[in-house]
C-alpha cells in the first residue's frame, strides 16, 4: 500500500484527542441565504405546501409576501402551477419535503416540467434518513427516479456552504432542477462554494478511491483519515452534482485504485450513486471491484438519523469494514479511533481549468 504524499490542497483530515469543535453548527442556512440570494431577482417566486416553516421558506414569506404562494396540501397542482409560472417568464423555487415532489407529483414533474425543460427549481426537503419520520416521509429512491428523467438535473447538498451556494448553480441550469437539501443545523465542511458536475477531490492516493456526497461525506472523512492513518493510499471524492455526471475527475479516480471504489450514499444503493459509478465503470471498461453502501434493497423506519446510519450502514465504520474487505485484512480501526477524527473545514484540488 502506498502513503499519499503531503499535498496542500488535500483535505485536513487528523486523527485527534475530542476537543470543543472550533466550527459550531449554523442554524436555518437556507432561510437566510435565500432571503438575501433574491432579494434583487423579482422574477424569483416561492411555492410552498402547507411545509412553510418545515421548509425554511417562512423567512422569506414573512419579507416578500408579495413572491411568496401558498398553495395548499396540494402539490399536483404546485408543481403545474410551477409550470406555467415558468413558462411566463418566472423563476419558481417549490418548497416541500422531497417525498412530496417525486411521489405524488410525478406526472407533472415528468409531463409538465421535465418534457417542456422549464426552468423549475425544485427544494425537496428531508432526503433519505435525514428525518425519524418513517417510510412515508424518508425519500430512499429520489434520486434513482429523479435522474432518469431527460433534462432533469439533480443536485444533493453536503453541508452549510453547499447550501449557501446551491441556488447560484440551479439558477444558472437552463433546465429544471431537483435539490436534495438540508434544513436545521448544519456543519460547514467546505470553504469553497458549489459548482455543477465538478467533485471535490478531498484526498488522494491509488489504494482506493471512495465517492461519497449528502451527509455521506461528514462520515467519509472519518473513515478516509483512519484509513491513511494505517498507510492507506485513498482518492476521496465528494460529490454534489449527481445527473450529469461527467467529469473527467470522477473516470480517473475510478480508473485510480488497486483494491477496488467504495461509494457511500444517503439512498439506496440502487439507482443512486453506487448505480452511477457502476455505470461509469460499465461504459469506460475500468474493471473495478465496487462496493455500494447506503440501503441494500429495504425501506428505513423511525428512528434518529445516527442510530439510522449506524443501522443501515451509512457511516464511518461500515466504510472502514468495506475499505478491509477490499484490501483483504484487518486495519484495527475501531469505533472509539473513528469518534476521535476532526474533519476541518478544506477545499478541493479541483482546478477551475480542469473543466
Amino acid at each position: 500500500m502506498t502513503k499519499p504524499q503531503p499535498d496542500t490542497a488535500q483535505a485536513r483530515l487528523e486523527v485527534a484527542q475530542p476537543q470543543p469543535d472550533p466550527r459550531p453548527l449554523e442554524a436555518k442556512v437556507h432561510a437566510r441565504n435565500l432571503v438575501a440570494w433574491a432579494r434583487d431577482k423579482p422574477k424569483v417566486l416561492v411555492l410552498s405546501a402547507d411545509l412553510t416553516s418545515s421548509c425554511e421558506a417562512d423567512l422569506f414569506r414573512d419579507v416578500y409576501p408579495d413572491r411568496f404562494l401558498s398553495m395548499g396540501i396540494a402539490e399536483q397542482n404546485m408543481l403545474s402551477f410551477a409550470a406555467g409560472l415558468a413558462r411566463e417568464g418566472f423563476m419558481p423555487l417549490v418548497h416541500t419535503f422531497a417525498v412530496f415532489i417525486y411521489r405524488r407529483a410525478f406526472d407533472q414533474v415528468a409531463m409538465s416540467i421535465a418534457y417542456a425543460n422549464a426552468p423549475v427549481k425544485m427544494i425537496g426537503f428531508l432526503p433519505g434518513i435525514t428525518t425519524p419520520g418513517g417510510a412515508s416521509h424518508q425519500a430512499i429512491e429520489d434520486i434513482a427516479v429523479m435522474r432518469a428523467l431527460p433534462n432533469m438535473t439533480v443536485i444533493e447538498c453536503g453541508d452549510a456552504s453547499e447550501v449557501e451556494s446551491v441556488l447560484d448553480v440551479a439558477a444558472a441550469v437552463p433546465g429544471p432542477v431537483y435539490v436534495r437539501m438540508l434544513r436545521g443545523e448544519l456543519p460547514r465542511l467546505f470553504s469553497e462554494p458549489m459548482q455543477l458536475d465538478t467533485p471535490r477531490i478531498l484526498a488522494i492516493g491509488d489504494d482506493l478511491t471512495v465517492l461519497s456526497t449528502g451527509i455521506c461525506t461528514e462520515e467519509a472523512c472519518k473513515a478516509v483519515a483512519a484509513l491513511q492513518a494505517r498507510g492507506v493510499g485513498v482518492q476521496h471524492l465528494h460529490l454534489s452534482t449527481l445527473q450529469p455526471c461527467d467529469h473527467p475527475a470522477v473516470i480517473d479516480a475510478l480508473a485510480r485504485p488497486r483494491h477496488g471504489v467504495i461509494t457511500l450514499e444517503n439512498h439506496l444503493v440502487t439507482g443512486g450513486l453506487g448505480s452511477i459509478a457502476a455505470e461509469k465503470i460499465a461504459d469506460h471498461g475500468l474493471g473495478k471491484r465496487l462496493y455500494r453502501l447506503g440501503l441494500q434493497g429495504r425501506f428505513a423506519h423511525g428512528a434518529s438519523r445516527g442510530y439510522l446510519m449506524r443501522e443501515f450502514g451509512l457511516d464511518a465504520p461500515a466504510l472502514v469494514g468495506a475499505a478491509e474487505r477490499a484490501l483483504g485484512q484487518s486495519l484495527g480501526i475501531d469505533a472509539d479511533e473513528l469518534a476521535r477524527v476532526r474533519v476541518e473545514a478544506v477545499h478541493s484540488s479541483a482546478k477551475a481549468e480542469a473543466l
